[in-house]
């Protein structure tokens, strides 16, 4: 039956199988901050990080336990420690975001990253950004200014973190690209893994509370699904072009529209909506843009 089913699934297209991966992480991905959500009731967001980190450097070392000592070799240490420090300022701000806000609205505004890493490479590794990138851009800005509406609502606390988890995260790109230069995934994967885990753990301690039994099962739920999301996003890009998959990213907003709506009693706004596509929109077209100019970055999802 497993040899049939994974004969079945080579036998699908390569195109289609990459944009089937992406799929399934926009499901699980969505499912993880959803988690999140449930249990933010209980938990605060900085110890939750800490679980989702600690559980997922757990799941990453089993399959790196035969490579034996090689992912431990570096020659950029202090770049690791960087990459860590601003993916974990990343996760606790994009998860305290998801514990006071409406989960449409934090995966709107999360499309924003591409965006920012696109301008921070313009001062840190000396790309030129022409016209159409520009163009994506603005259209990604006015996209979040359309979800803000300055002036006419207040700017909310959940909004702004997300925005700073956003260009945190923008910023780690930029990062990753200077790593991949010289690093392999697998020594990239293991260290930003355990930089989170320990830097996770710091701000957890001032507001830690011992789980029950049965909430490790939802805690393992947030870094089962975390995990599952960073390595069905790997294998959809390199199974196909960037711009074929992650127009399919796309579906996180109507998955957060939906979890939103049965589960937390959530009704987003038209405006959240129509900025979110916005937003999407300008990050898919950068995306494609850095891939036809050999740019990509290494993907390794924080969330």
């Amino acid at each position: 039956m497993g040899n049939a089913v994974s004969q079945y699934f080579n036998n699908i297209p390569v195109a289609l199988r990459g944009m089937l991966f992406m799929f399934v992480a926009t499901i699980t991905g969505v499912c993880m901050h959803a988690t999140v959500r449930h249990m933010s009731a209980d938990f605060a967001p900085f110890e939750l990080a800490f679980f989702r980190n600690g559980f997922a450097l757990v799941f990453l070392a089993i399959p790196l336990l035969r490579l034996g000592t090689a992912p431990l070799r570096t020659t950029h240490p202090w770049l690791h420690l960087l990459r860590g420090a601003l993916t974990t300022c990343s996760m606790l701000s994009f998860f305290t975001a998801l514990s006071i806000t409406p989960l449409a609205q934090v995966t709107a505004l999360s499309f924003t990253a591409p965006m920012f890493a696109t301008i921070l490479a313009i001062f840190f590794l000396d790309e030129v950004v022409r016209i159409r990138r520009w163009a994506a851009i603005i259209i990604g800005f006015a996209g979040t200014l359309v979800i803000l509406r300055p002036g006419v609502t207040e700017f909310d606390l959940g909004s702004m973190l997300t925005l700073f988890s956003a260009s945190t995260w923008g910023a780690a790109i930029i990062v990753t690209r200077v790593l991949g230069r010289t690093e392999s995934s697998h020594t990239i994967t293991f260290y930003l893994a355990l930089v989170m885990t320990v830097l996770s753990f710091l701000p957890a301690t001032y507001v830690w509370v011992w789980p029950e039994p049965s909430q490790y099962l939802w805690l393992l739920l947030i870094a089962g699904f975390g995990t599952v999301t960073q390595l069905c996003v790997t294998q959809a890009l390199r199974m196909g072009e960037t711009a074929v998959v992650m127009p399919i990213d796309f579906f996180k907003l109507i998955w957060a529209t939906a979890f939103g709506f049965f589960l937390f009693s959530e009704s987003p706004d038209s405006m959240t909506l129509v900025g979110g596509g916005m937003i999407f929109a300008s990050a898919t077209y950068i995306a494609y843009r850095e891939s036809k100019l050999k740019k990509r970055p290494t993907i390794s999802y924080k969330k």
